[in-house]
């Protein structure tokens, strides 16, 4: 895939042209208030993972609506009696799910907690998922086009679900008495990013304990320009409604609006390692840099600029982005965080 986005000098200033919506704080105020009405319900069964260096618990939260929500916890099995270790709330990638009981343990073999959390509605590929969507506009059959799923109205659209239980997947973290609550780092690749980039906009004045947020080429970000630009799914599946429906364009923007990633940035308060990768035909690099260059810019966390922020830039690679340098970035990234 060749360079088809902006060159890398322009990437670094550019800015979205999205604009946060006015009620864009007390929309997700009310929307956190009415999750937190249902008991989360976090329950932790160990399960045999076959492996002998990590112990593995079969989680269920309540996330929107109080609808169950599967996921996996993962610690060291070598972890010290009473030891309460950083948790890594990790959120996957578009279509895929929790996957199998072993099939990723890396942040534990680091020496972390490791939470991995379902995505409803998904798993359909890439890696099997367990949580259905019971909303009325899904109903529980796992299959593509979430992207314009609800997307008539702010309330029903299918990401409101999804983030509040991306939210809430940090509670049942927390929940578990070997992770320590003030020690939560968000990590995740494409649709696992733009959660983490929304979790931690969401978590900042609401939810205490998140310290780092790890978004690797992110998706969910600067919806305008992506739509319009992006050759390969899934942001394509909005234009295809488009196509069909010519006349819902600005009503559509107006519901994503409280969705992109590049408004909720602008609220998170902690330190941040994105990546980029400048052949992204997925997730191109411009909407990532307009997340990036968004994150922090609404607070005072850390310094008169926001937030405190890297990101790495991968060149010549696709959708991919860094795999596994990144992840040794990441580790690096964290344990001078940690100390």
């Amino acid at each position: 895939m060749p360079l088809f986005d902006l060159p890398l000098a322009q990437l670094r200033s550019y800015t979205s042209g999205v604009t946060p919506p006015d009620d864009l704080a007390g929309f997700w105020d009310a929307t956190v208030e009415e999750a937190r009405a249902f008991p989360l319900n976090a329950t932790f069964d160990p399960v045999e993972n076959y492996l002998t260096v990590i112990d593995t618990f079969d989680v269920t939260f309540s996330g929107f609506g109080g609808a169950p929500v599967k996921g996996w916890l993962h610690l060291p099995a070598n972890r010290g009696e009473g030891e309460r270790l950083p948790v890594v709330v990790n959120y996957i990638g578009y279509s895929g799910g929790r996957g199998l009981v072993n099939q990723d343990t890396r942040w534990a073999q680091a020496g972390y907690a490791h939470f991995i959390m379902d995505t409803r509605g998904q798993g359909y590929g890439g890696t099997v998922g367990d949580t259905a969507d019971p909303h009325p506009s899904a109903g529980d059959v796992a299959h593509a086009g979430l992207m314009t799923r609800g997307i008539s109205s702010r309330e029903e659209y299918y990401y409101r679900r999804v983030y509040v239980d991306a939210f809430r997947a940090v509670e049942a973290a927390q929940a578990h008495p070997d992770v320590d609550p003030a020690r939560v780092v968000l990590a995740g690749v494409s649709q696992g990013g733009g959660l983490v980039v929304a979790t931690a906009g969401l978590a900042a004045g609401r939810l205490d304990g998140v310290i780092a947020a790890l978004p690797d080429v992110p998706f969910l970000q600067d919806f305008p320009r992506a739509i319009d630009i992006t050759p390969r799914g899934p942001y394509p599946e909005i234009a295809q409604f488009l196509a069909r429906h010519r006349d819902r364009y600005e009503s559509a923007l107006d519901v994503l609006n409280y969705f992109d990633g590049v408004n909720l940035a602008r609220f998170a308060a902690v330190p941040a390692l994105y990546s980029a990768a400048l052949m992204d035909d997925i997730c191109p690099a411009s909407t990532v840099f307009a997340s990036f260059n968004a994150y922090g810019s609404g607070t005072n966390a850390s310094s008169a600029t926001g937030a405190a922020k890297q990101i790495e830039v991968y060149r010549f690679n696709n959708h991919e982005g860094g795999q596994e340098h990144h992840w040794i970035r990441q580790l690096q990234f964290l344990r001078k965080l940690l100390g």
